[in-house]
Order: C-alpha cells, then sequence, then structure tokens
C-alpha cells in the first residue's frame, strides 16, 4: 500500500487490501473512496472486503465506482462531493490511482489553475496532462496528436498478449511494441484448478509483470479507456493518447461477481468459494480438507466463460480428495449447470460420466445460480428447462464452489471494435477484424466459436504474429487459426482426460492415441499438466517459442 499525497485533503493509491485498513488508519486518514468497480481482475478484492474492515477501524467509507476511462462530469463532481461531505484527510484507490488522482484533477477544474493541478498530481507520480487537455477541450480527448507511438500496441498482457508480442520480435526484431496493461502481476490461471486441488501453491502461479515483458518491447502500465480506431489511436486512463500503426486487442475476460445477488459480500467466507480468483484457490483446497459430510455444490453459469471445464474440475479434484480421505460417501456432491450438457464435445462425455458416477455426483442441468445467502448457506437457481416455464430453486450447502458469470470487459463492449453481443468482431481464421483491416485480437475478449482456454491463446498468437508481418510486407493473411482449444479435465488426483478439439468439436490431438488418447484418463496426461505445461507456458509460449503452435499455412491469396 502507498499513500501518493496530492495535498492536505487526499491521497491517492492504487489498489488495495482488507490488510491495508489498519495501516491508513494509523496513517491518520480519516475516510476511504473506492474509485474502482468489483470484477476488474482476478486478484482483485471487493469492495465489501475494505468497508468491513474500514468500519472496523473508525473510516467512513464510500464507493464511486468508475468504469476505467469512463470519467464522466457528473462523476468527478460526486468526487468533488465526497471530499467536501467526508471527514479528512480522504484516502481515495482504483487500480493504478489514475483514476483518482483524475477524478479529483476534474473535480478541481473551476476552483484551480491547470498548472497547480499537474504540479499537485505530478509531485504524486501521475502525469494528468491529458486531463488538462480534455478541460481545455471542452470535455472531450483529442485524438489528433498522440503522447506516444508505436508500430504495434498491444492491448493487455495476460498470456495471449505477451505471446504475441514474443511471437512478434521473433519473426521481425526491429518493429516498436507497447504492450498497454496496468497489472504489477502476472497469472498462470489454469494453474488455479489445481491451487484448489491441493497440488500447487497460489505463489507458483505468479511472476511480476515486469520480468515477462520481452526484451525490446514498451510497457506502458496504464488501463485503456477508449478506442479511436479512425484516428488509430488509442486513449488511457488519465486521458493520454497512443497512437499505433496496428493494433492487437486481448485483455481478457471480465469476472461480474455481482450479477449474483449476495455471492460478493460472502465470497472466501461462509463455504463459499472459487479456483477463479488468486486468493480464494487455497480457500477450496481448506473447504475440500475440512469437509467431511454434507453437501457441495458446484456451479457453472451460461456461456462464455473462460476454461469451460473449470467448474467441473473442481468438482472431480474434490470427490477425488474425498474418496482418498475416505469421507466420499458422506458427502453429497450436485453439480449445477446452466448449461443442458456436461461437455460441449460429445467424445469426451463418455470418460467424464464414469467419474461422475464415481463420485455419486448429481447432474443438475439447466440450473443458473442467481442469488446466495451465505450466513443461511443457501442458494437459489433458476431452472429454465426447454418448453417449460422458469421456475427457482434454493438449495441448502456445506461447501459451495462458484464460477461466476463473465463478459467482455466495459470498455472492449462500448467500443467501436465490438459486435452487437460485446465481443472483438474478427474473421474467425485470420483472426483479423472484419471492419478495421490494421487491427487483430486474440484470447477470450474476441467472437470466434472457440474455447477460451490459454491453449488456444498458445496457438492464436503465432497466427496473429503472422498475418500482421503479412500485412506489414504488403502480402494477404497466410497462417488459419483452426479454433484449437484444449481443456485437460483433472477428473482424479493422478488422471486427467486431455479434452482438445477445434470448431465444431472437430478432435484436434496434439498426440498419437498410442501416447495419449485423449478420450480416457491417463496418468500421462496428468504429467502434461502437473510437470510440463508450467514450464511451456513460462519458458516457451511467453518467449515466442511455439511448441505445437506452429501456424497452419495457406497460400498467399
Amino acid at each position: 500500500m502507498e499513500a501518493r499525497k496530492i495535498n492536505d485533503q487526499i491521497s491517492v493509491s492504487p489498489q488495495i487490501s482488507p490488510d491495508d485498513v489498519k495501516a491508513i488508519a494509523e496513517m491518520g486518514f480519516r475516510s476511504i473512496i473506492c474509485n474502482r468497480p468489483d470484477g476488474e481482475a482476478a486478484d482483485q478484492p471487493t469492495f465489501e472486503e475494505i468497508e468491513a474492515e474500514a468500519r472496523a477501524s473508525g473510516l467512513e467509507c464510500r464507493n464511486l465506482p468508475i468504469i476505467s476511462g469512463k470519467v464522466q462530469d457528473s462523476d468527478s463532481e460526486a468526487f468533488g462531493q465526497a471530499l467536501m461531505e467526508l471527514p479528512g484527510p480522504v484516502f481515495a484507490y482504483c487500480r493504478t490511482g489514475t483514476r483518482s488522482a483524475t477524478l479529483w484533477s476534474l473535480s478541481q477544474s473551476k476552483t484551480l489553475e491547470p498548472a497547480d493541478i499537474l504540479a499537485a498530481t505530478k509531485a504524486a507520480g501521475y502525469d494528468m496532462a491529458g486531463v488538462i487537455r480534455r478541460i481545455v477541450n471542452g470535455g472531450k480527448t483529442p485524438t489528433d496528436t498522440a503522447d506516444a507511438a508505436f508500430d504495434v500496441v498491444i492491448v493487455g498482457g495476460g498470456a495471449a498478449g505477451i505471446a504475441v508480442a514474443s511471437s512478434l520480435r521473433a519473426r521481425k526484431p526491429g518493429l516498436d511494441i507497447a504492450i498497454i496493461d496496468p497489472a504489477d502481476i502476472h497469472y498462470y490461471q489454469p494453474g488455479w484448478t489445481m491451487v484448489g486441488g491441493g497440488i500447487f501453491d497460489a505463489e507458483t502461479t505468479a511472476k511480476t509483470m515486469g520480468s515477462l515483458i520481452p526484451k525490446g518491447v514498451h510497457w506502458v502500465k496504464s488501463a485503456v479507456a477508449a478506442f479511436e480506431p479512425k484516428d488509430n489511436a488509442v486513449v488511457l486512463d488519465g486521458c493520454r493518447v497512443v497512437k499505433y500503426n496496428r493494433l492487437i486487442v486481448c485483455p481478457g475476460l471480465k469476472l461480474d461477481w455481482h450479477k449474483v445477488e449476495g455471492l460478493v459480500e460472502t465470497l472466501g467466507k461462509n463455504g463459499v468459494t472459487s479456483n477463479y480468483r488468486y486468493d480464494l484457490a487455497p480457500y477450496t483446497w481448506e473447504l475440500v480438507k475440512g469437509l467431511k459430510r454434507g453437501r457441495a455444490l458446484f456451479t457453472q453459469p451460461p456461456m462464455p466463460i473462460k476454461c469451460a471445464g473449470a467448474p467441473q474440475k473442481a468438482l472431480y479434484l474434490s470427490g477425488s480428495n474425498w474418496e482418498r480421505m475416505g469421507v466420499l460417501k458422506d458427502v453429497d456432491i450436485q453439480f449445477m449447470n446452466a448449461a443442458g450438457v456436461l461437455f460441449g464435445v460429445k467424445d469426451y462425455v463418455p470418460a467424464l460420466m464414469e467419474y461422475v458416477e464415481r463420485y455419486d455426483a448429481d447432474l443438475n442441468f439447466f440450473h443458473n445460480l442467481i442469488s446466495v445467502d451465505g450466513p443461511a448457506k443457501q442458494a437459489t437457481f433458476e431452472v429454465s428447462k426447454p418448453d417449460t416455464e422458469k421456475t427457482t430453486v434454493t438449495v441448502d450447502f456445506d461447501m459451495m464452489h462458484v464460477c461466476p458469470p463473465q463478459t467482455a470487459p466495459d470498455f472492449i463492449r462500448v467500443s467501436p471494435l465490438a459486435d452487437a453481443a460485446g465481443w472483438i468482431d474478427v474473421d474467425q481464421s485470420t483472426l483479423r477484424h472484419k471492419e478495421f483491416d490494421n487491427i487483430w485480437s486474440l484470447g477470450d475478449v474476441m467472437n470466434a466459436p472457440n474455447a477460451k482456454t490459454a491453449a488456444a491463446a498458445r496457438v492464436q498468437a503465432p497466427v496473429v504474429a503472422e498475418n500482421l508481418i503479412d500485412d506489414i510486407e504488403g502480402n494477404s493473411p497466410t497462417a488459419i487459426y483452426n479454433g484449437y482449444g484444449s481443456c485437460p479435465l483433472t477428473v482424479e488426483r493422478g488422471k486427467i482426460v486431455l479434452a482438445e478439439f477445434g470448431y465444431g468439436g472437430t478432435l484436434l490431438p496434439s498426440f498419437p492415441k498410442w501416447l495419449v488418447d485423449g478420450t480416457k484418463p491417463t496418468r500421462r496426461a496428468w504429467i502434461l499438466k502437473e510437470q510440463i505445461l508450467p514450464p511451456v507456458y513460462w519458458k516457451a509460449m511467453l518467449r515466442g517459442k511455439e511448441w505445437l503452435a506452429k501456424p497452419e499455412k495457406v497460400s498467399a491469396r
């Protein structure tokens, strides 16, 4: 936690944790303002968690969540009003502190000179020159000039963003590339299933972002506010403008915890957990170890979600551990699935059903979680079976693993790059944008009908890199994406069903059947998941070494 002082009235900060609140009170602050919506990142505590600690420490707390880059005049007025109403000094935070600094700057625009705003925020470590341009320009950020410009700009520093940057550098070392991402930490999210199953330590799934950005690639540590594709411009938090010749968009998904009533308030307690959050995956393992009898619910929301097999992976690993503990017969396992099938590719269902039966798990299809009462340990589901009226059912639980509803990030959904459903609109073969031919997308936010997995991004990155270089050289795209995705289904501790498939559910195995038969649980697939894939991720995929990911080529057309 770092309090960056703007003046005696207010300091701003990047994201804080509940453990920081007591120290904030000891530093003399009397109020906290949160300017970050819940669910922006996988390691983000909720406002309710911060507020509870604030109250315990005698601090007032106010929630003024602002979508990244969408600071309206009304937001700055509300922020200014809060500064007048709350006892000071005030501590305001968001993801990086930029939104809070922006709100303060705009709220003071009628009482302070621009030079004084710039000086105060600069002393706190924030450059508000773009905000001043917005103020002078009547509220709109001009995009005819830029604060920085690059050959290629990549929005998102997750698996897809770093992999495609490395693939581009391998093909054309002289490219001037920038990755835009505000996160300090990069996570190997496929490992969180294993954390929740007691196999990995959470710390092994995290590395600093700075250690992973490819050599020679610029890191713009900021959040994206808006896209202006007609001007080849990206607007950042703080109203700075970055120009590009070519743009790649891959920021990942938003976990919409608030879409389930009561869920945010009970996450991490009352037996409610999720392997979709870094700090909660260890709690999953605590619950599994501690449950000797009772009911365990595992939920899956409507598609799309990243790693569609993850909700049932949690079920299988938990069942396997209860079996090993000798308590399986006393645990009532219920899989509450908003979809109508266990797995979308039928070839893998027989092997999975053997484990459903082995763990005596009940499959409840068309059951979508809509609310949770944590203290009462009750979950309510909307039941939407075909050709029947919708009903609701409330189920008691002792433990519940939740997969949250997921959407494209807000700044993607409202952008001119998105289709009507809010996803980046690309050609599913070349991953090039359908309208703007100098823009590509990969990973979870684009609308190709493939599984949203890290394995898919591993194959997509070389396709995008190859086609972008083709474009630079004046050629038509030659690399084709076949929809490949992989889901290593951890059906028991020590065995995995390695699902690999492409568009339309076509099986696309990476290994000969005699080595790994993906339709059957195997020890070899477990070794791949546990011992081989993590180093492949860190040392190959993120470094542009395209192991089992060479793009399929077609003749230039």
